[in-house]
């Protein structure tokens, strides 16, 4: 007989025993990241959806009410496993058969729709993917209507469209066409649908405040942000903006894109970008933040040079820290933002910037954890005096989207007409 799981292995927090009082069938568990949301999302789903039962030592006996289990979940924190720990002391295991006869399933957002006919089990969404009203979202709804489930987000929406799947799941909207007609206002004049604002956002609030359980736990780990003055090449910036010339491909710019791609090249490339991330990474443990591949290459041959121990994780590559007394740990915004920690350091360097506030938390969060044996973590910023720099910093302050094409008719206006004309060209063909 397998041996049963007592009452005492499963440790919550207070603050994680309060979160789980208030959640309930279609909730939204928002705690910070590294607050503990997945122990607590397990604890919910054996307690109130399984209704265990208790013997006089403190042992769950059994459920009366068992249900499958299914858990969503980013594929890197599928592929490593990290459910696993999350779901050992409840005697759970990841895609196999329980103790209590159950079964439980963890596949990542990519496969959701491979669990769209489930019926009568219980769905945990680990991490927002169900922002606005594509693929993913709509199996998810499909899902959300023969199921109990919840969702685990460290960064809710932003705006309110972002909660429309979420307010559809819950009832509280018939789709997508119900939810427009009552709330949104788009702009007149644009020459794609672009919301202008939101009406009768008090009754959103509300519903919003329904379904959002916040857990914050208390800091255990104190931030220290450094921002570190790097130089770029001024004379080629100020070539690229004048002439509206490419000189990685020796042509004329063609769009606002291609435009700020190029002046954020010119930034991130400098050499003294490089011998500041050499300087801060020797003798370290550290875990270094980057956007481009050309960035990932001019790295990878500075700490070659430099006979520092590297792994990287990205779309190439997908490695495991190093297991040495100093190391760098090369990740893409794009590809590791989320889903995995790591606690054996307290330092991080965002060699260039992202212009995301979500995704800088996100980051960030990787050694902000419940569990960190540091209390002191610090964050280094590589920043230009540049203005492209400067207003991605500015974006990040204030939690909106840095819009290349608004940075682009600002600093280079000329490039309306050509990228009018582009689209035309697009149009056209």
């Amino acid at each position: 007989m397998a041996e049963r799981i007592s009452h005492s292995r499963v440790n919550l927090y207070d603050y994680q025993k309060e979160a789980l009082k208030k959640l309930g069938s279609g909730s939204v568990l928002n705690g910070g990241v590294g607050s503990g949301k997945s122990i607590v999302a397990i604890a919910y789903y054996m307690w109130k959806e399984c209704n265990c039962i208790f013997d006089s030592d403190g042992n769950i006996e059994k459920l009366r009410t068992p249900k499958n289990l299914y858990i969503i979940t980013p594929a890197k924190k599928r592929d490593s496993h990290e459910w696993d720990s999350e779901l050992l002391p409840f005697l759970l295991k990841a895609n196999d058969r329980s103790f209590y006869g159950t079964n439980t399933i963890v596949d990542s957002w990519n496969n959701i729709s491979k669990y769209v006919d489930v019926k009568d089990a219980f769905f945990i969404f680990d991490e927002q993917r169900v922002v606005g009203y594509g693929k993913w979202s709509k199996s998810f709804l499909k899902i959300t209507s023969n199921n109990n489930w919840i969702l685990l987000s460290a960064t809710p929406g932003d705006v309110w469209m972002d909660y429309l799947p979420v307010f559809i799941a819950n009832g509280f909207y018939k789709n997508k066409t119900d939810f427009i007609r009552k709330h949104v206002v788009y702009k007149q004049y644009a020459k794609f649908p672009q919301i202008d604002y939101y009406i009768n956002e008090d009754r959103l609030q509300h519903l919003r405040d329904s379904i959002l359980v916040q857990m914050d736990r208390p800091k255990n780990t104190q931030r220290h942000n450094h921002i570190v003055k790097v130089e770029h090449d001024k004379e080629l910036y100020k070539f690229v903006n004048k002439e509206l010339f490419n000189p990685y491909e020796d042509r004329p710019i063609k769009s606002s894109s291609e435009y700020c791609y190029i002046l954020r090249r010119i930034v991130n490339s400098d050499k003294s970008r490089i011998d500041k991330l050499i300087e801060l990474c020797r003798d370290k443990k550290v875990i270094v933040f980057y956007n481009f591949d050309y960035e990932l290459y001019l790295i990878r041959s500075a700490l070659e040079k430099n006979h520092i121990t590297f792994s990287e994780w990205n779309g190439h590559k997908h490695q495991e820290i190093p297991n040495s007394e100093s190391w760098v740990y090369l990740v893409q915004y794009s590809a590791g933002n989320d889903a995995w920690n790591c606690t054996d350091t307290d330092t991080m360097i965002f060699y260039s910037q992202t212009y995301s506030y979500k995704v800088l938390e996100q980051c960030m969060g990787r050694i902000d954890r419940v569990n960190n044996t540091y209390y002191d973590l610090h964050y280094y910023h590589l920043v230009s005096n540049s203005r492209i720099d400067y207003r991605m910093q500015q974006s990040v302050k204030l939690k909106k989207i840095f819009n290349y094409s608004a940075f682009a008719k600002v600093d280079a206006p000329a490039l309306k007409t050509s990228a009018i004309i582009e689209e035309k060209i697009k149009i056209l063909k």
